[in-house]
C-alpha cells in the first residue's frame, strides 16, 4: 500500500470503535511473535497531563544518550506523530510498509478483529523492537486496565499522571472508579510513580498498586530552578511526574544524569498544550480538570485587547462544566463543531453560553482573529480536534483526517 491507501485502511476501521479488552490484542500480538514482550517500556496513564510527562520523559531519556521511542494518542495533524524514534515521526513510507503487513495478517482466516487503536499500538510495537530502541514511552490511550497498550507484560515503570472526570461511559461515574481503571496498569514489583490527586484517589491507587505487588513512588516537588518549557502551573506537577519516573529509572540502574533531566525539561515541545502563537494559544483542554487549568493560566496573563475563545467539545463531554470556568475569562465566544458525529454542534453551544455560532472550524477561527483584532487574544480549547482543525488552519499546515483515538 502507498501511505494514502494505509491511511484509508486504517481509518476505515473506526467504526469498529472503542472496544475495552486485551484478549485481541494478546491475540495479534502472538501471531506477530510478541514484541510487546521484548519491549523495554515506562507506562503512562492518567486524565491530564500524560502526554505532557511522556513527551517530556522521551526529551530527558534522549538527552541521557538513550535511543528512544515514544508512542502517544491521538495526533493532531498527521498519523506518523503517534509513533516517534529520537523526537522524529516515524515516516510516511514506513507507515505503509508496516500497516501492509499488518493489514495481510489481519485479513487471514481466525485472525482476531482489531480496532483502529489496537492496530496503531501493534504497529508501534513492532516499530519500536525493529528499530531497536534503549526505552519506549508509551502513553495510555483509554483508561488504563484494558488498554491496548496494557499487553507490555513488565515496564520497567508505570505513572498515574492524575484523575479527573472523563470518558465516563467507559471508565466510570466516579474519581474512585476512574482511578481503579487507570491503576490498572500497574504490575508486579514495577513501581507505579503518582502524581498530584486528591486524597481518596490517592487511597485507591495505592490499594490497587498494592494487591499488584506495585511499589508507591509519590511524585517529588519539581524546585523552581529547574527550568521547563511547557506553560502553565499545572504543567509543574506534570515535571515531579517526571522527575519520579528518572528516579526509579535510576533505581535500574539506567544513567540519566540531572543535566539531561535539565536538557530534556527545557527543550520538550508538546504542541496545542498551552501552545502561544502571535495573537493565539491553543490548548487541548477537553474536559473540566483541564479547563480549569486552562483557566489559571488565563487569569495569570495580563489583560491587553479582547479575548476570544473559539470553543467546541463533543456531545458526550461536559461541555456546560468547561464552559463555566473559561467564559468568565474571555469577552467574546466563537462555537464551532469539528466534522465529526460526536461533536456537539455549534449552536447548542452557542446557544448555551451566548455566544456566536459559525459553520466550520476555519470560519469560527477567522471570526475570532476578527474579532479580537490586533491587540487581542484568540484561546482555542475544548476539544483536540478543535485544537487539531484550529491550529492547522491558523499555521497553514496539511492535515490528515481526524479521528478520536
Amino acid at each position: 500500500m502507498t501511505y494514502d491507501e494505509a491511511l484509508r485502511w486504517l481509518f476505515a476501521l473506526q467504526p469498529r470503535g472503542i472496544r475495552l479488552e486485551l484478549d485481541r490484542m494478546r491475540a495479534a500480538c502472538a501471531l506477530r511473535a510478541h514484541p510487546e514482550r521484548s519491549l523495554p517500556v515506562v507506562h503512562i496513564a492518567g486524565t491530564n497531563g500524560k502526554g505532557s510527562v511522556a513527551a517530556t520523559l522521551e526529551r530527558v531519556l534522549s538527552a541521557a544518550g538513550l535511543r528512544t521511542g515514544l508512542y502517544t494518542s491521538p495526533h493532531l495533524h498527521s498519523f506518523c506523530e503517534r509513533i516517534r524514534f529520537d523526537g522524529g515521526a516515524l515516516p510516511r513510507a514506513e507507515v505503509a510498509a508496516r500497516a501492509s503487513a499488518l493489514r495481510a495478517m489481519l485479513e487471514s482466516p481466525g485472525a482476531p478483529e482489531l480496532t483502529f487503536f489496537e492496530v496503531a499500538t501493534l504497529l508501534a510495537f513492532e516499530a519500536f523492537v525493529d528499530h531497536g530502541v534503549d526505552v519506549a514511552v508509551l502513553e495510555v490511550g483509554l483508561g488504563g486496565r484494558l488498554d491496548a497498550t496494557n499487553v507490555v507484560p513488565a515496564p520497567w515503570a508505570t505513572a498515574v499522571t492524575s484523575i479527573g472526570l472523563d470518558h465516563q461511559a467507559y471508565l466510570g461515574d466516579t474519581l474512585q472508579a476512574i482511578a481503579a481503571e487507570k491503576a490498572g496498569i500497574a504490575k508486579p514489583g514495577v513501581p507505579l510513580v503518582i502524581g498530584e490527586v486528591a486524597p481518596e484517589v490517592r487511597a485507591v491507587l495505592e490499594a490497587h498498586a498494592a494487591a499488584r505487588g506495585a511499589p508507591i513512588v509519590h511524585a517529588p516537588r519539581a524546585p523552581d530552578t529547574l527550568s521547563f518549557a511547557l506553560g502553565g502551573g499545572f504543567q509543574r506537577g506534570n515535571l515531579g511526574v517526571v522527575l519520579g519516573l528518572v528516579e526509579v529509572l535510576r533505581g535500574r540502574g539506567i544513567a540519566v544524569s540531572d543535566e539531561a533531566v535539565a536538557r530534556g525539561a527545557s527543550s520538550v515541545r508538546w504542541p496545542g498544550r498551552l501552545e502561544a502563537v502571535p495573537g493565539g494559544l491553543f490548548d487541548a483542554a477537553h474536559n473540566p480538570q483541564g479547563c480549569e487549568a486552562l483557566a489559571a493560566h488565563l487569569d495569570g496573563l495580563p489583560r491587553g485587547g479582547p479575548r476570544v475563545l473559539v470553543f467546541g467539545a463533543m456531545a458526550d463531554k461536559a461541555w456546560p462544566e468547561m464552559l463555566a470556568r473559561l467564559a468568565p475569562r474571555v469577552d467574546r465566544i466563537v462555537t464551532v463543531a469539528p466534522p465529526m458525529p460526536r461533536a456537539a454542534s455549534a449552536e447548542t453551544l452557542a446557544s448555551a453560553c451566548g455566544g456566536e455560532a459559525a459553520s466550520s472550524v476555519a470560519e469560527g477561527v477567522d471570526r475570532a482573529r476578527s474579532l479580537a483584532g490586533p491587540s487581542g487574544l484568540v484561546v482555542v480549547a475544548g476539544s483536540i480536534f478543535v485544537l487539531a482543525e484550529a491550529r492547522a488552519h491558523w499555521l497553514g499546515l496539511e492535515a490528515e483526517p481526524a479521528i478520536p483515538m
